[in-house]
């Protein structure tokens, strides 16, 4: 029974941090994105497009 009740309060937890959740999306395209921006010439267009989108990720209100 207290597992239980530990299991429904860090569910609880959980949902109440919606931006949590948002960044685990976002924090893997922002990493892909600084290493995609050492390759010249594209990099940086490919860096900022990528940005752009972890940015629309992280606005999302879950």
């Amino acid at each position: 029974m207290k597992l239980i009740s530990v299991f429904l309060l860090v569910l609880t937890a959980g949902i109440l941090q919606g931006c949590v959740f948002t960044k685990i999306a976002s924090v893997p395209m922002r990493l892909g994105g600084a290493v995609i921006s050492i390759v010249p010439g594209v990099g940086n267009s490919a860096h900022d497009a990528i940005d752009t989108a972890a940015d629309g990720v992280d606005d999302i209100p879950i």
